[in-house]
């Protein structure tokens, strides 16, 4: 689960991190009354679980409150990467004399949450990794022991030299790590971590995403989710207990297992297709699981065909028949599907589905060769 900035920077205040004051707005009312209280000089930041805000003009320095005011007309409304900003974040305008990264993620890899920092901080992470991988140093956290003492210090002295700056990055790093173990998170970020002219360190802007698997446990944070900020399909997905992950392609894809969703999108580009979607039903006997997933997959404009790639081992083919069935009756499906069914009770769904009109396939290679021709054609 991704978070808002303002809700970010909640958490690292949390955590002890040095977090300058800020409120949301929702208005440009809200803004220019906002802006007053924090003394006029103001960024406002379009509040969208989306990266390059700066450079889709979401996020502007305001002079004054009457600025701040102008801004936030702008920025509200706006669609950044196709989400639209509905808040934008009033905080004060800081002077900058360094910029520096400090994230945490978790390193499968390493099978542990793993510190990156930089000096060069500001810009895309990524781009400097590719123009200058010097410029960044990875520390890997022993999940038994948490983070070091030894391991901050480097960090720390890694990016300043000066001993009062390493003594508060120092610091820095344990309140980082403190927010993202204590909060289930699978990335913490400060970008920028920036000194200012009197020699301190403040973490200017915020991002973390949330392990779902953790929400349960953690209702406060469960309640940072703002659903009008991710796009509908997600939310649908979720309701329904569905694992879907929206693609670029045109061939939607509706599989039982994680394993054989892979399988199935590598074998639709193997046939020079490309998936519109990654949709695991998982291993449940729910017709009203399939309705949902067809709704979601007919509700993109961009898919052409449909394919069910169905092994029933727990999942029970027959089943998936019936929700096949069932959400024709529901809604109306204009798209051609194409249905792969074998294993358990495989006899049965293949005569529901005659019944019903349709026409089922055994082999995965026939069913996915035969969906991207015709995706192809359309």
């Amino acid at each position: 689960m991704d978070i808002h900035e303002y809700q970010a920077k909640e958490l690292f205040m949390k955590a002890g991190l040095p977090v300058p004051p800020g409120e949301v707005a929702t208005t440009p009312d809200q803004a220019e009354k906002l802006a007053q209280e924090l003394g006029g000089r103001v960024v406002v930041k379009a509040q969208v679980h989306t990266g390059g805000r700066g450079k889709a003009g979401g996020v502007k320095l305001a002079s004054s409150p009457e600025e701040a005011r102008k801004h936030a007309e702008a920025i509200l409304g706006m669609s950044i990467n196709g989400l639209t900003v509905q808040k934008v974040l009033i905080t004060p305008a800081e002077d900058i004399t360094s910029e520096a990264y400090v994230g945490v993620l978790i390193d499968r890899k390493k099978q542990s949450a793993t510190f990156m920092v930089s000096p060069e901080g500001g810009v895309d992470i990524e781009a400097v990794a590719e123009t200058n991988p010097d410029a960044i140093l990875r520390v890997p956290v022993d999940p038994r022991y948490g983070l070091l003492p030894h391991q901050a210090y480097r960090m720390a002295t890694f990016l300043y030299e000066d001993p009062k700056l390493v003594k508060q990055a120092t610091r820095v790093m344990h309140q980082l790590y403190a927010a993202f173990s204590e909060n289930s998170c699978s990335l913490a970020e400060i970008n920028p971590l920036i000194v200012t002219p009197e020699g301190d360190l403040k973490a200017i802007d915020a991002k973390v995403s949330i392990d779902d698997n953790a929400l349960p446990a953690l209702p406060e944070v469960a309640a940072y989710r703002d659903t009008d900020a991710e796009p509908p399909s997600e939310t649908k997905a979720r309701e329904a207990a569905l694992s879907f992950v929206k693609l670029d392609g045109n061939v939607g894809c509706c599989v039982n297992g994680a394993g054989l969703a892979m399988a199935t999108m590598d074998l639709v580009k193997y046939y020079g297709g490309d998936p519109a979607n990654f949709l695991d039903i998982g291993g449940s006997s729910n017709p009203d699981k399939v309705v949902a997933a067809l709704e979601i997959i007919t509700a993109d404009p961009s898919v052409k065909v449909i394919l069910f790639n169905i092994f029933g081992g727990i999942t029970r083919c027959d089943d998936v028949a019936n929700g096949i069935v069932e959400a024709t009756k529901r809604i109306d499906i204009q798209t051609p599907i194409y249905i792969r069914l074998t294993g358990t009770n495989e006899t049965e769904a293949l005569a529901i589905l005659k019944d019903a009109g349709f026409s089922a396939y055994t082999s995965m290679d026939e069913v996915v060769e035969t969906a991207v021709q015709f995706a192809a054609q359309a």
